[in-house]
């Protein structure tokens, strides 16, 4: 009977450890998408700009990112590329804390008791497919006030929006609550391919420079440590995003497009949108936007999982 009841207790005890180490890894989910955002947001403006003037014809309205950029600040200054970050702020605050959390959570349930330190394809990409297209419902209409707000600048057909609470009000009064989720097949696609090709890149990058990086004497002492793990961070996280991006771009200009188009009844097939947008503007339409999207990529998903590592550190979460 007592060893019984010392069963249950280490049981009870185990569980919760579990839910505490799980509340701490959506914590540092949250903190990894305030430095996605504080990072990104200004790339992003330029890209969305990209994707929803330069697709529409044969003629583009900017001529690249450059010069995207320059009209911005010229015409709206430099709170133009901040446009849609309050929205994006708290999406991507509570998109990336949930999407870090369930990813970890899956991950450790489908390696079970055995855990290892090498990466498995089969437990990355179904953790992190299974967490894209999670967040993507949460991702879906928070993007699509973003990409209206950023869009609109001195654009008369989006002229119209005093703010990002302006915008869903008048989106729910416009098109209904169905209006809100404009776009969600093509971010369903993004987010859940996207993120099985970034958490795929980033577990065996890292594991790669560990195993090469942990045996060096360099890095014995306490503060080389940090340096290695900050090194490493900003190596991992960089690239998978580069990964990211580059796997899922066409499907990411598809979402833009749909959810900026003034048509209140578009298509909302990204096939469908991929198919006119190359028939339009040829291959280089489909991955409009890729120069700031590629120079978003690397420094903003390098903070990210910088931020990620350390916050769990801090926190007390103990990884391989």
């Amino acid at each position: 009977m007592v060893e019984h009841e010392r069963r249950i207790l280490r049981g009870a005890a185990a569980t919760a450890m579990g839910a505490g180490d799980a509340a701490k890894e959506y914590a540092a989910g949250f903190a990894a998408g305030v430095a996605t955002v504080v990072t990104g947001h200004p790339f992003d403006t330029v890209k969305v700009k990209l994707q929803a003037h330069n697709t529409k014809t044969s003629v583009k309205v900017y001529k690249n990112a450059w010069h995207c950029t320059s009209r911005i600040l010229i015409e709206e200054g430099i709170r133009g590329l901040y446009k849609g970050a309050s929205s994006t702020f708290v999406g991507i605050a509570f998109e990336s804390s949930l999407f870090f959390g369930t990813y970890t959570q899956v991950k450790q349930l489908l390696q079970g008791e055995a855990q290892s330190s090498k990466p498995k394809l089969e437990v990355i990409i179904p953790s992190a497919g299974f967490s894209g297209a999670l967040i993507s419902s949460i991702l879906c209409p928070t993007e699509l006030i973003k990409c209206r707000m950023q869009v609109q600048g001195k654009d008369a057909n989006y002229s119209k929006y005093t703010g990002p609470l302006d915008c869903a009000r008048k989106t729910l009064k416009n098109e209904g609550v169905r209006g809100l989720f404009r776009g969600g097949l093509a971010t369903l696609l993004r987010e859940s391919i996207g993120n099985a090709v970034f958490f795929s890149t980033y577990e065996f990058t890292r594991y790669w420079m560990h195993m090469h990086l942990d045996s060096l004497p360099f890095f014995s002492s306490e503060q080389s440590v940090v340096l290695r793990d900050v090194g490493i961070g900003i190596i991992t996280g960089g690239i998978s995003g580069v990964a990211f991006w580059s796997a899922v771009l066409p499907y990411d200009v598809a979402k833009t497009v749909i959810q900026t188009s003034s048509d209140t009844h578009p298509s909302r097939n990204p096939f469908r949108t991929i198919s006119l947008i190359h028939s339009r503007a040829g291959l280089s339409g489909c991955y409009a936007g890729l120069g700031p999207t590629l120079a978003r990529a690397f420094p903003a998903n390098a903070a990210a999982i910088v931020t990620w590592e350390f916050s769990a550190k801090l926190l007390g979460i103990r990884r391989a």
